[in-house]
């Protein structure tokens, strides 16, 4: 079955990833922005949609700029309810369409998304295939670069 979405808890994440946005809070809007800009590129490397999901406890958030123009989705809890919760709800009902993957260093939330068949990732081994998968955009982009340097250099 093909991997139709990837939901991600972004605090969870962002907890796991203190090099993104340093200096910055983790709970930070500015955390936040870093994180969905980071995952916009990682979506357009791998052609998989990705959701990211907030605890928003209510309060009322901005929609991060790094959305503008980007088809990550960003969601925030309301009162009463946890991001866990949302992205449970989201994985069973994403599972009709394909594999879903669900990214979150919360044991219970995994155990809870492997139960009902869902494939879960820890935020370490998510952060070593996005970057895995941006560092290979890279080298393709700088071979690229480097081909099209050389065929103006020869036309000339």
């Amino acid at each position: 079955m093909a991997l139709v979405r990837i939901l991600i808890d972004g605090y969870s994440l962002l907890h796991s990833w203190p090099e993104l946005a340093e200096g910055q809070p983790r709970h930070s809007e500015a955390a936040r922005d870093a994180l969905v800009e980071i995952l916009a590129l990682y979506q357009d490397a791998c052609g998989t949609p990705v959701t990211v999901f907030f605890d928003g406890r209510g309060a009322r958030y901005r929609r991060p700029q790094a959305v503008v123009g980007s088809a990550v989705e960003v969601l925030y809890s309301r009162a009463g309810q946890t991001a866990d919760e949302l992205i449970e709800r989201a994985a069973l009902r994403f599972q009709d369409y394909g594999e879903v993957l669900v990214v979150t260093n919360d044991f219970a939330e995994r155990d809870t998304v492997t139960g009902f068949g869902g494939a879960t990732a820890s935020c370490d081994n998510f952060l070593r295939q996005l970057q895995g998968a941006l560092a290979q955009v890279q080298e393709k982009l700088d071979r690229h670069n480097r081909a099209e340097r050389e065929r103006f250099r020869r036309a000339r």
